[in-house]
């Protein structure tokens, strides 16, 4: 068992450099093609990778689960949760043209701060103080990050705030699906839901063309088969041997790899000041997933 422990620890930490080198690869295929465009691309190939996965990966229906029911949510659920998704990469592609790859992955990361408001908003789900404390540290981290001159963000860091946010709701939105349905195969029907939104937008606000795919070629595979198809897949095998509290810590170090990546890479430089928000935000991220303290009963 501790083996297998291991295993999901390790297949995770690869899920978060996966992920996290994808910023750079976004950025660089900005250079030749549109962002919309660059998405819809990613995702037919996002697809393509898990819905081949789902063939090797086919999983029995749990027992005391009707098999219709469970194609039900799987298909309903690949829908909604490829609408968030769409979303949020469409904020995201268009924040990274205007701002760093390591700022975008670290308030990308903000998801994990968000999505416990969201939980006690929708759901009345309430969390421990060291979350609200949490997310104070998170939202001075960004304000470090982000703040140029007074309470302005930049145009690419309010995009990427706002993928945050959606992809919070993709979150929770994951949540009560994957309980429900074929989390493989509900993952590749969102892959296509993002590729068909995201195509039919770029054919109405870009010029799409076989020349600007082919010169961001490499940024595509990248995002589609690894980021896309890959790295949701590991995601998937590795949370059945892991604690999903651990799982989260490591698949939020997307954000240290982005940084490390973009200045490795790009050559991208953070000032002091954006450097000491990206590390209050990475302890805010710390403190949110460790559990809450427990109280002491009177005898």
């Amino acid at each position: 068992m501790k083996n297998k422990r291991m295993l999901g620890n390790i297949l995770l930490l690869i899920t978060a450099m996966i992920w996290g080198t994808a910023f750079v690869a976004q950025r660089v295929g900005m250079e030749s093609i549109g962002p919309v465009t660059f998405t819809s691309a990613r995702m037919w190939l996002a697809a393509m990778t898990a819905g081949t996965a789902s063939l090797f990966l086919r999983r029995r229906t749990p027992a005391g689960q009707d098999d219709t029911e469970r194609k039900r949510h799987t298909v309903i659920g690949g829908i909604c949760c490829g609408l968030f998704l769409a979303a949020a990469s469409l904020f995201q592609q268009y924040g990274i043209v205007t701002t760093t790859a390591g700022k975008a992955g670290f308030i990308t990361a903000l998801y994990i701060l968000i999505v416990p408001v969201l939980n006690l908003i929708l759901f009345k789900k309430r969390c421990g103080a060291h979350v609200w404390a949490a997310i104070a540290i998170g939202v001075f981290g960004m304000y470090l990050l982000c703040m140029k001159e007074g309470f302005r963000l930049t145009r690419g860091d309010t995009l990427v705030c706002c993928c945050a946010v959606v992809f919070s709701g993709h979150i929770l939105c994951c949540d009560y699906f994957t309980k429900k349905a074929d989390p493989v195969r509900l993952s590749t029907i969102q892959f296509v839901t993002v590729a068909l939104v995201s195509g039919v937008i770029a054919l109405i606000v870009e010029e799409p063309s076989w020349a600007q795919i082919k010169a961001a070629a490499v940024p595509i595979l990248w995002c589609g088969v690894m980021s896309g198809g890959v790295g949701y897949t590991l995601q998937m095998i590795a949370q059945r041997f892991t604690d999903p509290t651990v799982a989260s810590l490591l698949m939020s170090l997307e954000s240290v790899f982005a940084a490390l990546t973009g200045a490795l890479l790009l050559g991208e430089r953070m000032s002091g000041r954006e450097l000491l928000g990206c590390i209050i935000m990475f302890a805010a991220i710390v403190l949110v997933q460790l559990p809450a303290p427990k109280r002491k009963t009177v005898e």
